[in-house]
């Protein structure tokens, strides 16, 4: 059974920049699964280029996937070292897929996409490592997709937290452990 972490924070607070750091500190093959859709804009471009090079001769694979989590992981190599980066798009991917119909998307749905993926994960062999922004500790959101896409993120996040070996706060920079 692996080991499971979360480590979450706030925009730009440097969640992902800890949880590669804290996979690099493990020994062996790692896999980056990206839940970023293709870049919409010249902004959005160069981030991820930054994030690609900043994993680029460390021995990392990648892996492209918007939606279908489960599936990724179960197809991945079950002793590497996984890396997702993050939970906060996946869910912004699986609200937006239903185009006019993301009303569709339930907690319940997410919920049990979110329980399907930890179960895949407790079947691998090596330590999945889940990066997601924290988006509940603002205003609340003026539209109803903004409050959804709000509430579909607390309830993945907790979801995961509560089965998670280990969970990290980043702010600022810095990470407080607050499970495990």
């Amino acid at each position: 059974m692996s080991e499971i972490v979360l480590i979450t924070g706030g925009s730009r607070s440097g969640k992902s920049d800890f949880a590669q750091q804290y996979a690099e500190q493990r020994s062996g093959e790692k896999i980056y699964l990206a839940t970023c859709p293709p870049a919409a804009d010249d902004e959005l471009a160069e981030r991820i280029s930054r994030h690609r090079e900043q994993r680029q001769g460390k021995n990392w694979q990648t892996i492209e996937e918007q939606t279908e989590l489960s599936t990724a992981l179960a197809q991945a190599s079950s002793s590497a070292v996984m890396l997702i980066d993050c939970l906060t798009l996946w869910v912004s991917n699986l609200l937006l897929a239903g185009g006019d119909g993301w009303a569709m998307i339930t907690e319940d749905r997410i919920a049990e996409l979110s329980s399907r993926m930890l179960a895949v994960c407790r079947r691998r062999s090596a330590q999945t490592i889940m990066v997601s922004g924290e988006v509940g500790c603002g205003v609340v959101p003026e539209n109803d997709l903004a409050r959804r896409y709000r509430d579909l993120v607390g309830r993945c996040n907790q979801i995961v937290a509560a089965e998670a070996d280990e969970v990290y706060l980043v702010s600022c920079g810095i990470p407080f452990r607050i499970k495990g």
